[in-house]
């Protein structure tokens, strides 16, 4: 049986700091760097065959510590811009905060949350799902399809069009996904390749 386990990365510094990240390449906090051996210690028997990142240095530094705690650090790695977070455009580096106060709660949150809205001079889940999906489909399906163990630490707005996929979701419902930092989530898929059982570990 095929399993694949995502993770959002550890917290970052702007995550800490209430900002806007997008593509920024912004570092884990230390508390992130905490919440990614703790995912490690969740998934101490699991064996994987393989595992796939974004480009940005949060997302590559949670895989380096869950593969270090694990014992696991010669596992094949596919880096892939595809993965990485939506592209939030102007609002990149704002105070979540600040900005609320400007543009208003509801505004924001159409921005945060829905699929086919952009930011100002950014990237909406659709956009994103519209690199994340053919990736996915091209490059971890067929090591799903042999049955493997995949790993996958990638960004909240990429893994929401990636669990919107693969559970089917509404664009009404995938407005209130939200995905936690450094939680796995595991998945396992029957023999025709489709989602089964999933579940926080």
């Amino acid at each position: 049986m095929a399993r694949l386990v995502l993770i959002r990365h550890g917290e970052s510094q702007w995550n800490l700091e209430n900002r806007f990240t997008g593509w920024v390449d912004v570092a884990l906090s230390p508390k992130g760097e905490q919440e990614a051996r703790e995912a490690g210690k969740k998934l101490a028997s699991f064996r994987f065959d393989c595992a796939f990142t974004s480009v940005l240095k949060r997302a590559k530094d949670t895989l380096k510590l869950v593969l270090e705690v694990l014992g696991q650090t010669e596992l094949p790695i596919q880096e892939n811009q595809a993965l990485n977070e939506r592209m939030y455009g102007d609002l990149q580096g704002l105070n979540k905060a600040d900005t609320v106060k400007k543009f208003g709660e509801e505004q924001v949150k159409i921005w945060r949350r829905s699929f086919d809205v952009r930011p100002p001079g950014g990237e909406s889940l659709k956009d994103t799902a519209e690199r994340v999906l053919p990736y996915f489909e091209q490059h971890i399906r067929p090591e799903l399809q042999k049955e493997r163990t995949v790993l996958i630490v990638a960004h909240g707005n990429s893994l929401r069009a990636l669990v919107m996929h693969l559970e089917h979701l509404s664009r009404e419902q995938v407005l209130e996904l939200n995905i936690p930092t450094g939680a796995p989530l595991l998945y396992e898929f029957d023999a025709a390749g489709a989602a089964m059982a999933h579940r926080y570990l």
